[in-house]
């Protein structure tokens, strides 16, 4: 029970990687916040929690929104009374596109979820995280950071990069409070992120690579699973990681080296 007594609050918690985090550190004793713009799906993901013996709270927020990520900040304090660990997920795909058919629209949008939702949460959060220092985790991607061959993802690897820019920022800036930045980086995980990706005529902006047989090494090709990231995210909020900040973590199977 490593968590035993702390608070995290997980943002995009709904599915996916932000799902498995959220029931990783329910697991390990936390009181977690579990956010996402649907609410039935936290709910689910909270009540996963309680059934397991853990503490949870469910709500349904914009991360982008600074009234609504107000309302997420003081019902986790009112619940809790504190927050230690902060898990920044929340992100779409967005639109992919040739940057010359993409819209200032779709652009924005990407943009105000992945990127201004990940300034939102820490903006919040952070003076709360002050009071005795604390672990804040932004999940990134290796896209924008190792790979670029993703056609037509220029508003998606953008935001990625940003935030790995972010964390390694925040370490400095952070670290007399004692609160550590990290970001992981996954490759391809089994989530439904890419059922929710709007492709347009992206074999305009196709990179003519062709990767080795099995491009994701330690498992063959197979996409890594949700908890594989939960794993990594769990060493980063815990004291074994109390030395470790500014770092981005790829967990990728070795599929970024190959790109």
């Amino acid at each position: 029970m490593e968590f035993d007594g702390k608070t995290a609050l997980v943002t995009g918690a709904g599915s996916g990687i932000g799902k498995a985090a959220a029931l990783r550190l329910g697991a390990g004793g936390a009181n977690v916040v579990v956010i996402s713009r649907t609410l039935e799906e936290v709910e689910e993901t909270r009540d996963e929690i309680i059934k397991a013996g853990g503490k949870a709270l469910a709500v349904d927020a914009d991360v982008s929104d600074e009234a609504e990520m107000k309302k997420v900040i003081e019902a986790t304090i009112d619940a809790y009374g504190q927050l230690d660990v902060v898990v920044a997920n929340a992100g779409i795909n967005g639109v992919w596109a040739p940057i010359d058919d993409l819209t200032p629209d779709e652009w924005d949008q990407t943009i105000s979820v992945n990127l201004r939702g990940t300034y939102m949460t820490l903006h919040l959060a952070v003076p709360h995280l002050k009071a005795a220092g604390g672990s804040v985790i932004i999940v990134s991607s290796i896209n924008g950071i190792r790979t670029f061959t993703s056609a037509g993802a220029t508003a998606y690897s953008a935001t990625k990069a940003a935030q790995v820019a972010m964390a390694q920022q925040l370490s400095l800036e952070l670290g007399k409070y004692k609160i550590r930045v990290n970001a992981v980086c996954p490759g391809a995980i089994d989530t439904e992120i890419d059922d929710n990706t709007d492709k347009r005529n992206v074999e305009q902006a196709e990179i003519p690579v062709e990767f080795p047989k099995g491009d994701i090494p330690i498992t063959g090709g197979k996409p890594g699973k949700s908890a594989d990231v939960a794993d990594v995210i769990a060493f980063l909020a815990s004291d074994a990681s109390r030395h470790v900040t500014g770092v981005p973590i790829y967990v990728d199977g070795g599929q970024s080296l190959l790109r």
